[in-house]
């Protein structure tokens, strides 16, 4: 079964692609969410309106990106926390807390968009990677320090 992909489906296709597709994958998850739609000209033309509209949008975005990514990148967090033995922290610093830190600075981030594989457990400097569109990405520098 052929498809046009209406939103990007992780590691099936950006929108607008035409995708091969097995029929009940298509019939009952992508057809029904509205993820795609069957191949025909008219979809073909419309999804071709829409691409050009997404691309102009996307585009914007990226600008407007670009210039959040700089102010971000100027930023440090110094997170003191408490500590341990061995200088081990109690808690740790995660992505929860790089958000907030941001939301503090008039910088809304979703904490999904923060790229800590890991909460941070560890005294010292990172430098970690916020996620602000497919082509951008910025980088704040976070220190933990020893509290009081």
């Amino acid at each position: 079964m052929e498809v046009i992909l209406r939103e990007d489906v992780g590691t099936l296709g950006r929108r607008g692609d035409v995708v091969k597709v097995a029929q009940g994958y298509g019939r009952n998850y992508l057809l029904p969410r509205g993820l795609a739609m069957v191949v025909t000209e008219a979809n073909k033309a419309m999804i071709a309106r829409e691409r050009k509209a997404h691309d102009a949008r996307l585009s914007k975005e990226k600008v407007e990106c670009e210039s959040l990514a700089a102010r971000i990148g100027g930023l440090r967090f110094v997170a003191p926390r408490k500590v341990g033995e061995n200088d081990m922290l109690y808690g740790s610093v995660t992505s929860g807390d790089i958000a907030e830190f941001l939301k503090g600075k008039g910088i809304e981030i979703d904490k999904r968009k923060v790229l800590l594989d890991e909460p941070i457990k560890q005294l010292g400097d990172r430098e970690v990677k916020i996620k602000l569109h497919p082509e951008v990405t910025a980088t704040v520098k976070v220190l933990v320090s020893k509290e009081g």
